[in-house]
């Protein structure tokens, strides 16, 4: 196998710290559509409750981690509910030559903003198919969620695991 490359041309060492992605699916999707004969007759705009949670677990002898980026949304007219949607989608990661106090901000950062755009189109196609104009989710910033969850634990008065598990 040829060495890797840098966009520039430069060789890359073989040693050097790198993210695999080694499988994504889709693990869960749940799609209500309650409202979908009383969505023609509205001009307003419904309400979008949106909620993002990261969840890992290591697979194997440690040497994969398999993410879910976990998003579900809910559109509502006043009290009454639109379509409420549900969505795991998922990725296993390899880190190769990454050290271990790098893995956590990786798994939580990094590899949640890889499945992102994937979780946006499945979203975005599934509400479309339910008679609403495609739901088109903003990116999303995961520091903020990564910290949120290590200050959560440290109030629970959890030490930080090795790899964030």
């Amino acid at each position: 196998m040829p060495p890797q490359t840098a966009p520039d041309g430069a060789p890359i060492p073989a040693d050097s710290p790198h993210l695999r992605v080694l499988a994504q699916y889709v693990k869960a999707l749940s799609f209500q559509n309650p409202g979908a004969a009383a969505a023609q007759a509205y001009d307003v705009q419904p309400t979008i409750d949106m909620g993002v949670e990261v969840k890992s677990r290591p697979m194997g002898q440690g040497e994969a981690v398999e993410v879910d980026l976990c998003i579900n949304v809910q559109a509502r007219r006043e009290d009454t509910l639109m379509f409420s949607a549900d969505l795991v989608y998922s990725g296993v990661f390899q880190f190769m030559n990454v050290g271990k106090e790098d893995v956590e901000p990786l798994i939580w950062i990094e590899c949640p903003r890889l499945l992102f755009p994937f979780s946006r189109q499945i979203l975005a196609e599934i509400t479309r198919e339910g008679g609403y104009p495609p739901l088109l989710i903003n990116p999303i910033d995961f520091t903020p969620l990564y910290w949120a969850e290590l200050r959560d634990r440290q109030s629970r008065g959890e030490v930080a695991a090795a790899g964030g598990f």
